[in-house]
């Protein structure tokens, strides 16, 4: 299939730019902070635990995961948790919705030069409000022919988007760093997926097996390797 026929679409958070790091230095200030009641391993452990538990109720994003650390940093300290350091979470909370955008490297040359040629998705998961933020402050809105912020991002997400923009699977390239999330479900459907690892990956975004090889998943270590890879194909 020509290159030109297909439709491809780009994860957002550490594949457009920098996010797990974002949540790993706040990591970093909470393990500090809960430091005199528990070691850094059960703290990690614990808050994991209570986001996996809220995940339901409040989804991906900043909000849900300040929420659920209030919520440990409460269980681990026996409510003895003062609260001038419940009013330090709420900031570290304020503080990474209003991180500046940082782009991954070659990700505006990239997007600029495939965009007058294809139709180019945006694909992201989390938090309405959070995610439009980070997409205008961006400055990528104008290289994507549609943008889709979703609760979930699994078969009947990328099933929907599909269906709705008319997109045969056979035709869709799914371009992201979570295998989980960006890739399986996409090949589940008859797409093809390109996986770009980013340096850090969210312990709920693992996967133990990879994709077997198959002739629709490819992997490059950075997203200026996909117009090489679109003219191979």
């Amino acid at each position: 299939m020509p290159s030109r026929e297909f439709v491809i679409a780009f994860d957002a958070d550490d594949t457009l730019w920098h996010n797990e790091t974002i949540f790993e230095r706040t990591h970093e200030r909470y393990r500090e902070m809960l430091s005199r009641y528990h070691d850094a391993a059960t703290v990690d452990r614990t808050l994991f635990a209570t986001e996996m538990r809220n995940l339901e109720l409040y989804g991906y994003g900043v909000k849900g995961f300040t929420l659920s650390a209030i919520e440990t940093a409460i269980d681990l300290t026996a409510g003895k948790i003062p609260p001038s350091e419940i009013r330090r979470l709420l900031e570290l909370g304020r503080d990474m919705l209003a991180h500046p955008v940082e782009l991954l490297d070659g990700v505006a040359e990239t997007l600029a030069a495939l965009s007058p040629a294809h139709a180019l998705l945006l694909i992201t998961k989390g938090d309405l409000r959070d995610q439009e933020r980070k997409v205008a402050k961006s400055g990528l809105a104008d290289h994507f022919r549609h943008i889709e912020i979703v609760s979930e991002k699994n078969e009947p997400a990328y099933a929907a988007i599909l269906r709705r923009h008319a997109i045969a699977p056979a035709r869709f390239l799914m371009v992201g760093n979570s295998l989980k999330s960006d890739i399986l479900p996409v090949l589940a459907l008859g797409g093809a997926g390109l996986h770009i690892p980013y340096h850090l990956t969210w312990a709920h975004e693992r996967i133990d097996t990879p994709p077997p090889p198959d002739a629709r998943f490819y992997e490059r270590k950075s997203i200026r390797d996909v117009p090489a890879l679109l003219a191979a194909l």
